[in-house]
């Protein structure tokens, strides 16, 4: 096959022209950020779900084949697998239920079957990267995952086995794990697996292995190791983490905690990753997880830039993020927009995933027209203030002038008109639709980044609906800190705010 460098990554990915690919767990972190490399590299991609209705509404919906299937239930399976060349399994539990291990091996069983039945050429199987020992000293995460690779390659269908151990990326549990970890802990005290050894890859280098897994001339049965080729400790990458991060230096403290069950407890207890997915989570990172040799490079070849190093994967898993929502619309997954990197938040990842942000909402309806709220909205700051508490405003400007910032004496550089990249008091006008929505930057010394957003809808009686939303992107604990300490000025200012310029509003109008 030819190599295709249009794609969306520039990964040169081999042509897929001719096979169609089927993609279980396409809702998924690994398969949601999969499907647009492998239509551009012209494979017809088949996506299943057990609803296809989550598979609404994404950039590729209308470019791939939907199919509703049950993996456990054989009607199903033949209907997903039928002219299929090569299925790509990507599904796998987190410990959902105490018999997840059945589970798994049935459901690969049946697939193994199915796919033998309907005569698809090749497997390929996303596993884990675990120590070399007997499957009953493995976690039971990784024992399910070896079991399930062992039933595929005793299958008579060709499978192709690809164990990764930590993926670096936004959205993969381990990552997000990673990044809360630092991000809420200067001095992060742990469990004694944190000194284990762990090659990570980045989402990037795993999408390129399985593209490339789905265009071999010949179907294989065999099992590899990918990695970024960098064998460290999970606390040097907490560490490096933090610096990439910008954040202050973290010292972790690897402590003789080796109970699973506490440290899934740890887990649980500082970060938002729920307890049922933290729990097998500490128990497989209980255990080494590198691979000792590079030998799927002589069945697929490096990329042609090189593997992504740790801290390239961390920089572009947060880049976005740290830049802010430049683009930021009004729904909740702020950030969650398609972009060329696989490392950014998708609208389908957890709701722990991603960067912490902290928002607060307030809408209010009116019976001035927009055009009368919006001039007020344009006309906010400067000399005719924030239409809520100024003595709160003037105290805070008066810490951030303290601090070393703006505070509340450079006004308005216009008293009666927006534009891009005005100041307004500590803020910037970071992007405007005139006479609809504005976005304002601060720029005052807040312990991390904030917004302050303000949009006018009209209703159907013809008044008003306001919109206004504080965005804030907390910097480590500082940032944090600050957050829960001013909430409650929150609940003072910003109400108050949305009633006031509703009713200046209407008072002009009325005028």
């Amino acid at each position: 096959m030819s190599v295709n460098p249009a794609s969306p990554l520039d990964l040169y990915l081999r042509s897929g022209k001719g096979r169609r690919v089927l993609v279980t767990g396409a809702t998924g972190y690994v398969g949601g950020r999969l499907i647009p490399e492998l239509l551009a590299a012209g494979f017809t991609v088949r996506a299943l779900a057990r609803d296809v209705s989550h598979l609404e509404n994404r950039p590729w919906s209308d470019d791939v084949e939907t199919v509703e299937a049950d993996l456990q239930n054989p009607a199903d399976l033949e209907t997903a697998f039928k002219d299929v060349h090569t299925v790509l399994y990507l599904v796998h539990s987190m410990g959902s239920s105490k018999d997840f291990e059945q589970k798994e091996a049935d459901i690969a069983r049946q697939v193994a079957q199915s796919a033998t039945s309907a005569g698809v050429k090749q497997l390929v199987y996303l596993s884990g990267l675990h120590p070399q020992k007997p499957l009953d000293e493995l976690s039971a995460h990784m024992r399910s995952r070896e079991r399930v690779a062992q039933i595929l390659l005793a299958a008579p269908v060709p499978a192709l086995v690809l164990k990764a151990a930590v993926i670096i990326g936004s959205g993969s549990v381990s990552f997000e794990m990673i990044r809360h970890l630092s991000e809420r802990l200067p001095v992060m005290p742990g469990p004694s697996w944190l000194k284990n050894k762990i090659e990570p890859i980045a989402i990037r280098d795993v999408l390129y292995y399985l593209a490339h897994a789905c265009a071999l001339e010949q179907p294989i049965n065999a099992s590899y190791g990918i990695r970024s080729g960098s064998v460290q400790s999970f606390a040097s990458m907490l560490e490096q983490y933090a610096q990439v991060a910008g954040l202050s230096q973290r010292k972790v403290l690897a402590l003789p905690i080796p109970a699973q069950h506490l440290s899934g407890f740890w887990i649980g207890m500082v970060t938002p990753i729920p307890r049922g997915i933290a729990m097998p989570l500490a128990a497989s990172m209980a255990e080494d997880a590198v691979t000792n040799d590079h030998e799927i490079a002589t069945l697929i070849p490096d990329p042609p830039g090189g593997l992504t190093s740790y801290r390239e994967a961390c920089q572009r898993a947060i880049t976005r993020q740290k830049r802010g929502p430049l683009d930021v619309t009004w729904d909740d997954d702020v950030l969650a927009v398609q972009t060329r990197n696989p490392a950014d938040p998708l609208p389908s990842d957890p709701d722990w995933a991603g960067h912490t942000v902290f928002t607060d909402e307030r809408e209010r309806d009116g019976s001035a027209p927009p055009d009368a709220v919006w001039q007020v909205i344009e006309t906010i700051g400067g000399q005719r203030g924030w239409y809520s508490a100024p003595l709160l405003w003037k105290i805070r400007g008066l810490m951030d002038k303290a601090l070393g910032g703006y505070g509340l004496a450079r006004g308005r550089k216009d008293e009666h008109e927006l534009r891009v990249n005005d100041h307004v008091d500590w803020w910037r006008v970071e992007s405007l639709e005139p006479g609809r929505m504005v976005t304002l930057r601060a720029e005052m010394r807040a312990g991390g980044r904030a917004w302050l957003q303000f949009r006018v809808d009209p209703l159907a009686d013809g008044g008003t609906r306001l919109f206004q939303r504080a965005v804030f992107f907390p910097n480590g604990l500082i940032g944090r800190a600050y957050w829960r300490v001013i909430q409650p000025f929150h609940a003072l200012i910003f109400p108050t705010m949305a009633k006031n310029i509703m009713d200046v509003a209407q008072a002009q109008h009325v005028r």
